[in-house]
């Protein structure tokens, strides 16, 4: 396993990250538990949860398997996120995930899930930062981070408060140039940073023939190469691979056994080789399903990504009524209200996707 620092905490964490976000079983607790000490026996310190994954249940397995790594000796650092803004609310929040985590204190605490820079401002309007503050002079949280969708510039806004000690925001093969200057500038500012989605959300090892470039010469599997191309940057801290199996556990492990470094100039020119941009696929995080109209759209956006990766026009159905289910019709009702636009984490053009999609489908 590679170790790398995490900003300027004085903290080494593990280069390959346990996200708690996919579990395949997850009221399969002796199954999940499994997963952890294989990934922890591997080498993975890291270990990301939240509440709202798996309606707490994500943290509440997390908290066993912290006890089952604790009763083995194997060292862990816990990193869980909140959605609240205001500090009654905040500590609420703490002190039950404090006890479904079985832990004392939250390792790396962020503010969860910075959408834009107006969702910013309101946060801080109820206080976010100064309850977040409080929390660690009172040693329940050791280290203030911040969850981030910010691309581009947007993101020097949440640097310049000068509290974060790390960043944990999207970054993979798929939207790295979108995403390159939020990584400069988290890279300046010396913190920590952790990539979330490091696979697309499955899409990379679904569709390999896409991501041929990641891999080059090298025989590396699709998933390994996509890990290959985050771990070649120095500056990133740790990648979230969000297991579903046992099996995903090892072959991520397997990846990091076997990694070579590049240098930044084979870095760069896998880059260059990347071909057309495949910035527009989604990866599926659901943040835009709550359509005033009942509209799926998280299910609309995944057969986007099927009409993006294959423009058959029968393939495009086929996901619709054999995978989904779902009538065409129904992404027509679409008002162009913007919500789902606004709530997506990766600013995609939701409302232009689904009106061709009622077209291309009708």
């Amino acid at each position: 396993m590679i170790y790398r620092p995490y900003g300027a905490t004085g903290k080494n964490v593990s280069l390959l990250g346990f996200g708690g976000m996919r579990f395949a079983r997850i009221d399969n607790t002796e199954a999940c538990l499994a997963m952890m000490v294989k990934a922890a026996e591997g080498g993975v310190t890291y270990f990301d949860t939240a509440p709202a994954y798996f309606d707490i249940k994500s943290e509440q397995v997390f908290g066993k398997g912290f006890a089952e790594l604790r009763r083995r000796g194997l060292p862990y650092y816990v990193a869980t996120k909140t959605f609240k803004s205001r500090e009654d609310d905040i500590r609420r929040e703490i002190e039950a995930q404090l006890a479904r985590l079985d832990v004392p204190a939250i390792d790396f605490y962020h503010i969860w899930c910075i959408t834009d820079p107006a969702n910013w401002r309101k946060r801080k309007e109820k206080g976010v930062l100064s309850a977040f503050r409080k929390l660690k002079e009172e040693g329940l949280v050791r280290h203030i981070a911040v969850s981030s969708h910010l691309i581009g510039d947007q993101i020097n806004e949440l640097l310049e408060e000068g509290v974060f000690e790390g960043v944990l925001f999207g970054y993979s093969a798929y939207n790295f140039r979108t995403r390159e200057k939020a990584l400069a500038a988290i890279r300046a500012k010396g913190l920590g940073a952790v990539v979330m989605n490091p696979l697309g959300g499955g899409i990379i090892p679904r569709h390999p023939e896409r991501f041929g470039f990641l891999s080059g010469k090298t025989g590396r599997c699709a998933v390994a190469a996509a890990l290959d191309f985050l771990w070649d940057h120095s500056e990133i801290s740790s990648t979230l691979v969000g297991f579903s199996t046992l099996r995903d556990v090892e072959e991520a492990l397997a990846a990091m056994e076997t990694y070579t470094p590049r240098s930044a100039e084979e870095l760069a020119a896998v880059k260059e080789k990347s071909g057309p941009s495949l910035e527009g696929i989604c990866t599926g995080c659901a943040y835009c399903d709550d359509c005033p109209q009942g509209i799926p759209i998280p299910k609309f956006m995944d057969v986007w990504n099927q009409k993006l990766l294959d423009p058959n026009p029968a393939a495009v159905n086929t996901r619709l009524k054999l995978h989904w289910g779902i009538d065409p019709k129904d992404a027509g009702k679409c008002t162009a209200c913007g919500a789902c636009e606004a709530a997506c984490t990766q600013h995609l053009d939701i409302v232009d996707r689904l009106k061709q999609i009622a077209e291309i489908t009708a």
